[in-house]
This record gives structure tokens, sequence and C-alpha cells, in this order.
């Protein structure tokens, strides 16, 4: 299944659960009846993708993983994470690694906050501020779901980025052009991947 495109929740659940043990199963169906609860009083998803959840969130964010060898240690960095996409179902599936959730707007932090603590997820914190003020660390991994145009993330996430760092940016039907924005000697240290949840979709990933 890990190439076929996954066209609707059946096949979006079924695909978390080839790589989510049974406990995360549990945490990720606690953030997603929190999430459609707290949808009602801000807006963190869109309410078409309510009845879409596994597909346009959960799975869209585990896809990542494939892209990083489980014994692969070290900080996952997450830029506008907004309702913890896709670092919260990182951090719930492989909750003995450090999440980081970069997140500039409070009552999006107070949420990502109460879900760390409520799915027992002590390595997950947020940072509730601008990322240039984010005081800089050694990131293994950094991803973007909806952060900035390509150009300006890879100048912001810079301070973040070392030679081992790998770059998960899913960037939608806009993948190909954006890498093209991008000078050629830089553009040579990405690629497009193709995502599984939208056949149109793609992710820039650090070669």
């Amino acid at each position: 299944m890990n190439g076929q495109l996954l066209s609707d929740e059946v096949s979006a659940r079924r695909y978390v659960e080839q790589i989510a043990d049974q406990v995360a199963m549990d945490r990720l169906e606690v953030l997603i009846a929190e999430l459609l609860a707290e949808n009602q009083r801000q807006n963190l998803i869109s309410r078409p993708s309510e009845a879409q959840v596994w597909q346009r969130h959960i799975a869209d964010s585990a896809q990542l993983l494939r892209f990083v060898p489980r014994e692969t240690s070290g900080t996952w960095l997450d830029l506008g994470t907004g309702a913890g996409f896709p670092g919260m179902v990182i951090a719930a599936i492989e909750p003995e690694r450090e999440v980081v959730l970069v997140e500039s707007r409070a009552r999006r932090v107070e949420w990502l906050e109460r879900m760390a603590e409520k799915l027992a997820l002590p390595l997950c914190r947020a940072e509730g501020k601008r990322l240039e003020l984010v005081k800089p660390f050694p990131a293994r991994v950094i991803s973007a779901r909806a952060f900035a145009p390509l150009p300006k993330l890879l100048k912001l996430s810079a301070p973040f980025s070392t030679k081992a760092t790998t770059y998960l940016l899913p960037k939608g039907r806009s993948a190909a052009q954006e890498l093209e924005s991008i000078p050629a000697k830089i553009r040579r240290m990405f690629h497009v991947e193709h995502s599984l949840t939208d056949a149109e979709a793609g992710i820039i990933v650090s070669t």
C-alpha cells in the first residue's frame, strides 16, 4: 500500500495502522476527537476536511515518516504547525522522539500544549513565538506544511539546519514550481516526492 494513493478514509487509516502501534492509534483517535471538538471553537482545520481527517491530516502527516528511518535520532522541528500537523502526529506515533512545534498564535499554542499533555507526550513541546525568536538548536528533521514560500522558509530555518538535517516540506501542487524558485546550487540539494494523499501534490525532500 505504501505506493498507492490513499484516496479515502479507510485506506488512509489502514496506512497509518501499518506504521503505528495500537497505543499510537489510540492517541490519534483521541487527537481526532479533541480536534473536531476544538474546531467548533477555533478554526484549526477547514470544515470540509473534518470528514476526511484521516486522509487530509493524519495520513498526510504520517507519510513523512517514510523518509526518516525509524532508528534516526535527533529533534524534529515542525514550523508553523497550526493544529499540530505534521508534528503532533509524528510525536503520537514516535513518542520517544523529541518534537518541537513552532506556532505563533496563542490559542493554537494552548491547544498544542493541552494535547501534548493529554496524549502523554513529554518530549513534544510547543514554542509559542515566531521562528526568528526561537533559540537555535540542531534539528535532525525540519518539516513545514504551510509555513512560508520555499526561499523564505530555507532562510528562516537555516540556524537550525546542519549537514545531517532532513527537510520534509509538503507543498501541495506548487512543489515543483517552488523548487524552481531557488538558485540552482541549492535546488540540487532537494527533490520532489509524490504525496500519498493527493495525486497532484508533492513533498520537497532534501537529498
